[in-house]
């Protein structure tokens, strides 16, 4: 595909950006990015009463936390602009003023009682078409402009052609759509209060900033007809489109926030990686190759097609993205996880202080123990706590020490693991575990219980990392001085 592709996200500032909307960016930029195209990103903030400056930062931070760099729009420019609907008023007066004068729009001051009074009748008599019964269309111009000049309230209606016939979408996700022409009448493009209609500034925007594919929720599908209406009226190439389906929960309902967290910004703050959130949410209605689930975002961005989006709706599975989050924090280099993860948890959690330095081979040690056993990030500060303890601030856990210290003969197997451990002088992992093995077979006690006996008077608990890695970031006199503390624990 040629690199005119044009793509846009138009998210409305009414609120913070959803799970449904992200997926839609998502789904816009990995297309522009394949396609060697251009994404924009534009603000449809033509309601005055919920559209805020602060919402549109809202949505702007998540962008930039989700990594979809935008090449026009808000804070970047770009020759089609602006990029904000409240900005382009007169764009949308301009083009409503040419429809006019084409003959293809018309001013229409039935007012709500009569509209109401056509509606019933047409339901009285089974009329196929109910809508808008055209009371207006043929009004001349001097008649129409003589009740302007007296100062009668009025709407500017789309003339839609009488022979029309059948509006037939080529969906690139549901295949072949038709709307039958009966349901088309002639809708209002411009309010009696100077304001446009969604239908016509979004096709107004769409068409003048050139997007040749519009790719959005199926929510929007049934806007298309009468969008389809203004582009032909307007002159301008339909685009490409692109509805995708919405996302569920687990019970088969519309995704919402029964089902828990629904906004970028709170999957964030719970300690998300931007990266895996990314991938996970593009699985929702779209794969790869059907197999693969870890997607980096380069891949995707050079892999991403409107061909591979299922029509059926996807289920958002909070397990499945904390799958997908741990995988993709095992995936980081001990350096990385340390730097990004795991030092701003603890200090976070407080077991370090601004300023903390470490031995680089120290660090990479507790990384790589910590990082396979993280999750989620909040879950290093946890695994890590051990470490950063000392034999007078070591918390013990209440149902550990009962069920691994609190039983007849561990109190023997602390000593002998005391006696083993003294002798160790070269303080490694390895050597850790040359002194512990033999324990097992000369005192004749099961193995998981002389490991864990030892596990918890090191770490206060029966789950921990690997036992000879932790001891030696512990330190010799400090393991030695857990085991004198926990001693009288044990039976």
């Amino acid at each position: 595909m040629s690199d005119s592709v044009r793509v846009r996200f138009a998210p409305s500032p009414t609120g913070k950006l959803h799970i449904g909307g992200a997926r839609t960016a998502i789904y816009n930029w990995a297309f522009a990015r394949a396609n060697g195209g251009t994404f924009i990103l534009r603000i449809d903030d033509t309601d005055p009463t919920r559209s805020t400056d602060e919402n549109t930062q809202i949505i702007l931070r998540a962008m930039r936390w989700l990594g979809l760099d935008w090449d026009e729009g808000p804070e970047v420019g770009g020759d089609f602009g602006p990029y904000s609907q409240t900005e382009r008023l007169n764009l949308y007066k301009q083009t409503a003023e040419r429809l006019l004068a084409e003959g293809k729009a018309y001013p229409c001051f039935c007012t709500p009682e009569q509209l109401a009074a056509d509606r019933e009748a047409a339901q009285a008599r089974k009329d196929p078409f109910q809508g808008y019964q055209r009371r207006c269309r043929d009004l001349s111009p001097e008649e129409a402009q003589a009740r302007i000049d007296a100062g009668e309230p009025y709407v500017l209606r789309i003339k839609v052609p009488e022979d029309r016939g059948n509006v037939v979408i080529n969906d690139a996700v549901h295949g072949e759509v038709t709307f039958d022409a009966k349901e088309l009448d002639d809708f209002v493009i411009f309010r009696s209060d100077g304001t446009p209609t969604y239908n016509f500034a979004t096709v107004v925007d769409d068409a003048l900033m050139g997007i040749t594919h519009v790719i959005r929720g199926d929510d929007h599908l049934s806007n298309t007809p009468r969008q389809v209406m203004v582009y032909e009226a307007m002159g301008a190439p339909v685009p490409v489109f692109a509805h995708i389906s919405m996302i569920l929960g687990a019970d088969g309902k519309k995704l919402s926030k029964r089902h828990g967290a629904t906004s970028v910004e709170e999957y964030r703050d719970a300690g998300y990686l931007s990266d895996a959130f990314v991938n996970y949410l593009a699985l929702l209605g779209w794969s790869l190759d059907g197999e693969t689930t870890v997607i980096p975002r380069d891949v995707l961005a050079s892999q991403f097609s409107l061909e591979r989006i299922s029509k059926n709706p996807a289920t958002f599975d909070p397990k499945k993205l904390d799958w997908m989050n741990a995988e993709y924090i095992n995936a980081m280099s001990n350096a990385d996880f340390a730097d990004q993860i795991m030092l701003p948890e603890l200090l976070k959690a407080g077991l370090i202080k601004e300023g903390f330095e470490a031995d680089a081979a120290w660090l990479d040690a507790l990384a790589e123990i910590v990082r396979p056993r993280t999750k989620m990030p909040a879950d290093a500060a946890t695994v890590a706590a051990p470490v950063f303890a000392t034999a007078e601030t070591l918390a013990y856990d209440e149902k550990s020490v009962s069920k691994g210290l609190a039983k007849e003969g561990m109190g023997a197997v602390l000593d002998a693991a005391r006696t083993a451990l003294e002798a160790v002088t070269d303080w490694t992992a390895e050597n850790i575990d040359g002194a512990l093995e033999p324990l097992p077979e000369v005192l004749d006690v099961k193995k998981r219980l002389v490991f864990g006996a030892v596990r918890v008077a090191e770490c206060g608990n029966m789950v921990s990392p690997p036992l000879g890695e932790t001891m030696a970031l512990i330190g010799r006199d400090d393991c030695l001085a857990r085991i004198d503390r926990a001693r009288p624990m044990a039976l």
